[in-house]
């Protein structure tokens, strides 16, 4: 089993930042990938960032240039940076992790951007 505890979301103003981290613990062994997913009310998940074990990253174009995600292998951590964040980007966020085959995924956390 593969525990995935999610921190750093709230609530901040538009063009602010946040930086979300998830704390990966449990049987995990070199995760092909690790990101971040986010669902707005009525929504769809969707993708905002995922880093995978080649090194390669991927980024919703509704974030690009704004998020940034780094990955610490040696902590099994992810994080997402968030600059010039906008009322658009409100949503629960989640973090996941894919590790020997199964997809795993955090409890998620509400990031509001909001004056």
């Amino acid at each position: 089993q593969v525990q995935l505890v999610e921190s750093g979301g709230g609530l901040v103003q538009p063009g602010g930042s946040l930086r979300l981290s998830c704390a990966a613990s449990g049987s995990i062994f070199n995760p092909r990938s690790m990101g971040w997913y986010r669902q707005a009310p009525g929504k769809q998940r969707e993708l905002v960032a995922i880093s995978h074990n080649n090194g390669s990253t991927n980024y919703a174009d509704s974030v690009k240039g704004r998020f940034t995600i780094a990955r610490d292998n040696a902590k099994n951590m992810v994080y997402l940076q968030m600059n010039s964040l906008k009322p658009e980007d409100t949503a629960v966020y989640f973090c996941t992790c894919t590790t020997r085959g199964l997809d795993y995924w955090g409890q998620g956390m509400q990031v509001t951007v909001s004056s």
